[in-house]
């Protein structure tokens, strides 16, 4: 019996690395990840950061803005997905929107933003547990800078979209949905 046990676990293991081996073989299309940083959020006397998220429609449809916010140590503490019709403007407050609902409860006041353009699943935008890539979306984030609260803007920088990444990205938001009880989610703010 124990040796059936055995064959039928290394059987399902076999099984479910292949399964992830092919689909870390594809890739996914170019102009699909953007990234950047935030600063100074949550800080009293500081000004409310914002990202700003577009959709040119080259795409030739609605898209999602599948938003990942991961602290200052890489762990992701908010994550949620936003509709952004073709030419339609999207604006995220850093304060109220994207930090509000952190999973382990410590608001956070500097971290990264990972924002997929990805596909509607039957037209909306579900919570970004399964992505499929799709180019099109343009983003850009407001800075709050040291001491003196200067405020900056940038756009999202294009980052290579591996796989893995997306794999990681996925994952993480899994597991906020199954272990966060509501915490972990962000909102998608105004616009649309």
């Amino acid at each position: 019996m124990r040796r059936i046990t055995m064959l039928v676990v290394c059987t399902l293991a076999l099984a479910l690395f292949a399964g992830y081996a092919s689909a870390s073989t594809t890739t996914p299309p170019a102009d699909t990840l953007k990234v950047n940083y935030f600063s100074n959020a949550n800080t009293a006397g500081a000004p409310d950061g914002t990202v700003r998220i577009t959709n040119p429609g080259t795409s030739g449809g609605n898209l999602c803005a599948a938003i990942y916010v991961f602290d200052q140590d890489q762990e992701l503490s908010e994550c949620c997905s936003c509709l952004i019709t073709p030419n339609g403007l999207q604006t995220l407050s850093i304060n109220s929107n994207l930090t509000n609902n952190p999973l382990t409860g410590v608001t956070l006041a500097t971290g990264s933003i990972s924002i997929v353009s990805t596909k509607t699943v039957g037209g909306t935008c579900p919570l970004p547990v399964t992505l499929t890539p799709t180019a099109g979306l343009r983003s850009w984030g407001t800075h709050i800078q040291n001491s003196n609260f200067a405020v900056t803007e940038t756009e999202f920088i294009d980052s290579t979209f591996s796989s893995a990444e997306q794999g990681v990205l996925q994952n993480d938001c899994y597991a906020v949905q199954l272990i966060g009880s509501g915490k972990g989610v962000c909102s998608c703010g105004t616009g649309e």
